[in-house]
């Protein structure tokens, strides 16, 4: 008995966290196979995530970026700042260089994409305990210029949608709702010409192109609720 015990306290502790759950059994399986390597537990969202990280203190979280509750980036930004000697390395869909960038600018020690060999979980699992960064200081700098860029763009779509006036938003919904040019002109009380210069005065706020893209920028920012087919 005291010799397992000493085994599994040399052993790296390892806390999932992915809602998937079949999944993250699958992974829990596979590392308790890796030499040197134990899965402690295993939750389902960012939340427990952090509740579970402040009683167990693992040594490596592998975090999932898309969660309920709260997602891995904001639950590994919680992490570190509670704990900023945590160590987490991020699993998400894909190799998108956004979600890196934010899963770095969080503070995560790795990042490993789950269409990867499950191997390179458990070596990033490693190289994060040992203290080692997976991350090119030069890549990290050039990511998260992109992500600022990104930001800024956000911020400044933000605002053009905040200059909408209420008939202009009243607009976007009915096209949101599915109704067809006449439909909305006669909502609205207003001829097929005024109605038409009311979208492109929107297009020409948005600084978009199209409807469709009026209506994504408008619903992406929470001014009208996507109902039915744009008209």
């Amino acid at each position: 008995m005291a010799s397992r015990r000493r085994r599994e306290e040399q052993r790296i502790r390892i806390l999932i966290a992915d809602d998937h759950r079949s999944y993250a059994e699958a992974l829990k399986t596979v590392i308790d196979l890796e030499r040197g390597l134990m899965v402690t537990e295993v939750v389902t969202d960012g939340r427990s995530a952090v509740d579970r990280v402040a009683v167990q203190r693992p040594d490596v979280v592998l975090m999932d970026v898309e969660m309920p509750v709260m997602d891995g980036i904001a639950a590994t930004r919680e992490i570190k700042r509670v704990f900023p000697e945590a160590r987490i390395v991020v699993l998400a869909p894909d190799d998108n260089e956004v979600t890196l960038a934010r899963a770095v600018e969080a503070g995560a020690s790795g990042f490993v994409s789950k269409v990867r060999p499950v191997r390179e979980v458990a070596e990033a699992v490693r190289a994060a305990f040992s203290g080692e960064s997976e991350f090119d200081p030069e890549e990290v700098d050039r990511m998260l210029s992109v992500l600022g860029e990104l930001r800024e763009e956000d911020a400044a779509a933000r605002a053009r949608v905040e200059r909408l006036t209420p008939r202009q938003i009243e607009i976007l919904q009915l096209m949101a709702d599915g109704l067809s040019p006449e439909e909305m002109a006669t909502d609205l009380g207003i001829s097929r010409h005024t109605l038409r210069t009311h979208v492109q005065n929107i297009l020409t706020k948005l600084g978009v192109h199209s409807k469709l893209q009026a209506l994504a920028v408008a619903i992406r920012f929470g001014k009208v609720k996507a109902r039915g087919p744009v008209a």
